[in-house]
């Protein structure tokens, strides 16, 4: 009996040192994969801009500078690099849109000069001009870890299913009441890209971003959203802006 125990023993640490080697080079395939993926997805990037009459810079710096503190842009500061950093026409909208990488703690990951795990974080940023200048506004999907690290509840507009989707923050009431008062809430509420594009009012820019690198498909879907955004926005809530 003990011997069987013993046999059974060995048959299952053989099991399992097998099993956590057979991940680890799926996780390694998969890796390598992603990143021949996301290579090839930026040599893409690099190429359309010029097909479509588009300015197109692999990394310039100080041109982020004044977006620093908000959203997904982090820290403040000098001098930012912003990598495949785009400028065009969309739509017969100015826009640009450009990746913000920065490096967070994790438990993995490349380790600095303190020992500490630090992990490459990449943002797709998108702005469109607006037709006139507004007031901030930031448009979130609202959930469960946002709400514990943004206790503000945010404005409601009056629509249970909106409010009970997204947060809306403000510092200016007219503005609020103006820009959502045409097709921005049913449009939001009956469009999958809602979900998935937070959406900030700056001045005479609307921005939205997600995590993660750039990509040809992003790049229409993104601009495309934001236009159909301010399609929607009454001419008037730019003029009482």
């Amino acid at each position: 009996m003990e011997l069987l125990v013993g046999i059974l023993v060995k048959v299952l640490l053989f099991a399992v040192i097998a099993g956590l080697f057979t991940l680890v080079i799926t996780m390694s395939v998969r890796g390598r994969r992603q990143e021949a993926r996301i290579r090839n997805e930026w040599e893409q990037i690099a190429q359309i801009a010029p097909e479509r009459g588009w300015t197109y810079h692999p990394c310039t710096r100080g041109q982020i500078d004044q977006y620093g503190g908000m959203g997904p842009i982090l820290y403040k500061g000098e001098n930012q690099a912003a990598w495949h950093y785009t400028t065009g026409e969309f739509r017969g909208r100015p826009f640009t849109y450009f990746e913000y990488r920065y490096k967070r703690s994790t438990v993995d990951g490349d380790v600095n000069d303190f020992g500490e795990h630090r992990r490459l974080v990449i943002k797709a940023v998108f702005i469109i001009t607006a037709p006139g200048s507004g007031s901030y506004m930031e448009i979130l999907r609202r959930s469960k870890l946002g709400a514990v690290l943004d206790g503000r509840p945010g404005k409601r507009v009056g629509v249970p299913e909106f409010d009970k989707e997204f947060k809306v923050l403000v510092k200016d009431e007219d503005f609020f009441q103006n820009a959502l008062s045409g097709g921005v809430v049913p449009f939001m509420l009956a469009d999958h890209r809602a979900k998935k594009s937070p959406l900030r009012f700056r001045d005479n820019e609307l921005i939205t971003w997600y995590t993660g690198a750039l990509s040809p498909q992003t790049v229409d879907e993104k601009l495309n959203y934001l236009c159909d955004v301010l399609d929607r926005i009454p001419a008037q809530a730019w003029t009482a802006a």
